[in-house]
């Protein structure tokens, strides 16, 4: 065998060497996890972290996840206590537990979201909304929300899931409850309008009554001072007339006044 013969034998050897290690070689990047398939005995228990680890090529495949909290919406439509129409949303900000996932991949599959996280989304939701009535679910929202939020954790843990938030995003009635809605609210905008002109007319006639009962004892004040002072305060108010008389005269263009004793054309005897 020739020397170059040798040499690309080698090379060949290198080079298969180097691909079955490659093969035996997988990355896991960060907020990821990786879960081995053997295909002799299955899926392992064993979780792999972040970086690069060993297996055995062409018997071994590493399954990877990610674990990091992603965002999810699911709607739900159902009914409520007084068998009103309830239209709501829940966001959820999910992710699986690391320790669950070799569970998690043999009992559901990569797409475990799609298959766990709707339908036990909408079971706990219809199971807490229908404890409650249409009006209580926009007053005490707060309650409902903290009551999904427990049971639907407590729901998602026994898959392996952890739900790191949860909260109603949208909240809608059906078209009937709506309308009677706005119908409450404009008979209540109606009374008010109402009450107040009643309040406005009662404030009218009580400051009326004060008007009359402040005449009457001008009147009666007025009476006992002619009573009183006789002659005098008449002629005090026909002073008092005469003078205001003169005064709005005085400001007049077409007023012409004369000195005492003075005589017209018009007086002149004929």
């Amino acid at each position: 065998m020739s020397f170059l013969s040798k040499i690309g034998y080698l090379g060949l050897g290198v080079a298969l060497v180097g691909g079955v290690a490659q093969s035996a070689l997988y990355n896991v990047d960060g907020g990821h996890r990786a879960v081995i398939f053997d295909r002799f005995r299955g899926v392992q228990d064993i979780v792999s972290g972040e970086g690069t680890h060993f297996l055995i090529p062409w018997v071994q495949k590493p399954i990877i996840f990610d674990i990091r909290s992603r965002p999810r919406s699911v709607p739900v439509v159902t009914g409520s206590k007084d068998l009103q129409n309830v239209n709501v949303t829940l966001r959820i900000l999910f992710r699986p537990k690391a320790d669950a996932l070799p569970n998690i991949y043999t009992n559901v599959g990569l797409d475990y979201d799609e298959r766990i996280l709707p339908s036990i989304t909408n079971e706990v939701l219809k199971a807490v909304v229908a404890q409650f009535d249409a009006s209580e679910m926009i007053t005490q929202r707060e309650i409902v929300s903290h009551r999904v939020s427990e049971e639907l954790t407590e729901r998602a843990a026994t898959f392996g899931l952890i739900l790191d938030d949860i909260s109603l995003t949208h909240l809608t009635f059906g078209k009937e409850f709506t309308q009677a809605v706005e119908m409450k609210q404009v008979a209540q905008q109606d009374a008010e309008r109402a009450r107040y002109l009643v309040e406005k007319a009662e404030m009218m006639r009580q400051a009326a009554v004060i008007s009359a009962e402040g005449d009457s004892e001008g009147a009666k004040l007025l009476a006992l001072a002619f009573k009183e002072a006789g002659e005098g305060l008449v002629e005090l108010r026909k002073l008092e007339a005469a003078e205001d008389i003169a005064y709005q005269l005085s400001a007049s263009r077409n007023v012409t006044y004369l000195p005492a004793g003075q005589q017209t054309l018009l007086s002149l005897p004929q």
